[in-house]
């Protein structure tokens, strides 16, 4: 299995703090079925800044130290970009750094409040560039939450989305529970990933996530989350349904 985010690289944000946390999470991740993990740490939030450079000598050193623990994990690059008005001069410059650096994948990050409002324009000026958007947790985003076909216009014009593996199995309340499994209903998220920073409040939950899909919707929506993933690293195009909207006071009753 394939984690595409996940906080593992030690030291650089609010993820795995120490080397030796970074190979405790390796551990609990081997233990979930995870082969592959993207390290994604946070670049451009307000408090983490992490450059291309920069996180390719981390995943190289983070590597070399799993070798020689025998820990049968490989750590792949990638970035999770906090939204900015400068992200086409920054991808242009070296700066950002694409998942896995070559699939043309990139993570954008929104603040958790709100969605702003060049995002649109953006998500297309990125593709124009041949970059394909992936708007991370968007389970969490209040504005989203209570507008979803902002969401749905957004993935009607190409943009994907990756939803977080403790969103789906309860672990951020029983509101955002509800959502994720709408925007899985709806045809409005192509990614399941941990988002993990940590072996204890914010651990990786593929498994439980992994249950919840498969009592709700089938086994063969988990496999078809797992391809997307593996066709990610891969450069590939993911595959998707068309997209739907959610109905709004479906929306309203999760408050």
């Amino acid at each position: 299995m394939i984690d595409i985010h996940c906080h593992i690289l030690p030291g650089v944000d609010d993820g795995a703090k120490h080397m030796e946390d970074s190979v405790q999470m390796a551990k609990s991740a081997v233990s979930q079925g995870i082969n592959t993990i993207i390290a994604t740490p946070h670049h451009l939030n307000g408090s983490y800044d992490n450059y291309k450079e920069d996180i390719l000598v981390a995943v190289d050193q983070l590597n070399d130290r799993l070798q020689e623990e025998a820990i049968p994990l490989t750590i792949l690059p990638g970035q999770e970009t906090r939204i900015n008005g400068d992200m086409l001069d920054d991808l242009q410059n070296g700066q950002l750094l694409p998942l896995n650096d070559t699939s043309g994948y990139l993570f954008v990050e929104f603040p958790s409040n709100h969605v702003p409002r060049y995002t649109k324009q953006l998500m297309f000026d990125l593709q124009l560039q041949g970059i394909k958007p992936i708007i991370v947790h968007p389970e969490r985003n209040k504005e989203l939450i209570e507008n979803p076909d902002i969401l749905y216009d957004l993935v009607s014009n190409g943009t994907l989305t990756q939803v977080t593996a403790a969103s789906i199995s309860g672990k951020f309340g029983k509101k955002i529970k509800k959502f994720s499994l709408q925007l899985i209903e709806a045809n409005l998220t192509h990614f399941i990933a941990s988002d993990a920073h940590n072996i204890t409040s914010r651990g990786f939950a593929m498994q439980e996530a992994h249950g919840v899909i498969k009592d709700k919707f089938g086994a063969s929506l988990v496999y078809w989350f797992m391809e997307n993933a593996q066709y990610l690293v891969n450069g590939d195009h993911v595959v998707g349904d068309v997209p739907e909207k959610i109905k709004k006071k479906k929306i309203m009753g999760i408050f």
